[in-house]
C-alpha cells in the first residue's frame, strides 16, 4: 500500500491566509487577543502564537475559534477558498 506524506503547512500561503482571516475577524468583532483567549478558555499565548504563525490549528480548534468569534465556521472557512 502506498503511503501519502502530508506536507507541513506551517507558514505556507494557506496558513498565512488562515491567520489573516482569523485576525481580521477578531479585530472586526472588537476583540483583543486576550478577549478571544478568554472566550476559548485558553491562555492568551494560544491566540498570540496562532496569529504569529507559530502554531497550527486543527479543524476542531478552527470551529471553536469561529464560534468564539460569533461567526459561522462554514462562512469563515469559505473565505479561505479561492
Amino acid at each position: 500500500m502506498a503511503r501519502t506524506t502530508l506536507r507541513k503547512t506551517l507558514r505556507t500561503h494557506g496558513h498565512r491566509k488562515l491567520i489573516t482571516v482569523l485576525a481580521k475577524t477578531r479585530k472586526a468583532a472588537g476583540l483583543t487577543q486576550r478577549d478571544l483567549a478568554s472566550r476559548l478558555k485558553r491562555p492568551h499565548s494560544f491566540v498570540g502564537r496562532l496569529e504569529a504563525g507559530e502554531r497550527r490549528l486543527d479543524v476542531v480548534e478552527f470551529i471553536e475559534v469561529a464560534r468564539a468569534l460569533d461567526v459561522d465556521p462554514a462562512r469563515l472557512f469559505a473565505q479561505l477558498i479561492d
